[in-house]
């Protein structure tokens, strides 16, 4: 993988969360005139992850389609393939989390490849339904059992999955504590959280422990934390300003959830790779044909082919 400066490549437009319509590649988003992409980016681009320090493949293959589902389908053998093909071409950060059911598949797959060539991501459940924090106690031993299933002494980014109340930072205190604790025993190398919310993300946005988020992002808000294509634009100038402020984002439905079709994957590739807070994006993908699509799709895109 190459490291790139992203500004060195992206000609890029000014997100502004009051823009109530722009038009970039035929549809209303945040910004008042199209991002020009000057260079061709590819999958395989190393990018450094805010103040972490970590350095990444601009693409994750994600393993939590439709709750993981998509991925477990293909079987012990079938995953591993494809997380191996990907980590041949190049795309060397894999997507987990304990919800996906996905790190048994992972840490077998991370046995057959150079650990120290691999950026590993996954999410642990902080709270109850009623956004209640669960005790340090099984947090640690979650984090604990993660390293035992994936195989591996650390975890690159462990994030809180799914936030979704306004006031999660003060709720979700303990668990915050159980995952700092484990980055000072060197049993996780970042930490975060991914949003469900809006709120929860304007949260994220703002709490300096936060140091990686991932978020939902695509043009057409779908599966989004707003509802509407007029609304995306808050979304971006949330993420905006936590990039400002130097934390990694990454997307996640970026080609809503497999939603997407032809035309529209590109247009929403071209609406990520323009933003410059976005530093990377994690995909999900039934089988290497996707995978290697995704490749070219990418490539292709971004080069105004």
């Amino acid at each position: 993988m190459k490291t790139i400066n992203r500004r060195e490549f992206l000609g890029l437009s000014a997100v502004a969360a009051t823009t109530a319509a722009g038009r970039v590649f035929g549809e209303t988003t945040a910004t008042t005139t199209a991002p020009v992409i000057r260079r061709s980016l590819r999958a395989s681009d190393t990018v450094v992850l805010g103040k972490t320090g970590i350095k990444a493949s601009r693409l994750a293959i994600g393993t939590g389609s439709k709750g993981g589902s998509v991925q477990r389908a293909l079987g012990s053998e079938g995953m591993i393939k494809l997380l191996r093909h990907g980590f041949d071409e190049g795309v060397r950060w894999w997507d987990a989390a304990d919800t996906y059911k996905s790190h048994p598949y992972v840490g077998e797959a991370i046995r057959q490849v150079a650990r120290d060539k691999l950026v590993i991501s996954s999410k642990v459940w902080s709270h109850t339904r009623d956004n209640v924090c669960r005790s340090p106690q099984d947090i640690r031993a979650d984090i604990e059992r993660f390293r035992m299933e994936l195989k591996t002494d650390y975890i690159d980014v462990c994030l809180l999955h799914c936030l979704t109340d306004p006031a999660w930072r003060e709720r979700m205190k303990p668990a915050m504590e159980v995952l700092g604790e484990a980055k000072q025993k060197s049993q996780i190398r970042a930490v975060g959280c991914s949003c469900h919310t809006i709120e929860a993300l304007k949260a994220a946005s703002e709490e300096p422990w936060i140091e990686v988020i991932l978020a939902r992002f695509n043009p057409y808000a779908m599966h989004m934390d707003v509802k509407t294509r007029d609304d995306v634009p808050q979304v971006a100038a949330i993420l905006e300003a936590a990039h400002r402020r130097g934390k990694a984002i990454y997307g996640m439905k970026i080609v809503g959830e497999g939603a997407f079709k032809g035309d529209q994957i590109d247009e929403s590739l071209r609406f990520a790779l323009s933003k410059p807070f976005i530093d990377a994006f994690t995909i999900g993908f039934a089988n290497q044909g996707e995978l290697d699509d995704m490749i070219k799709r990418i490539q292709r895109v971004s080069s105004g082919a």
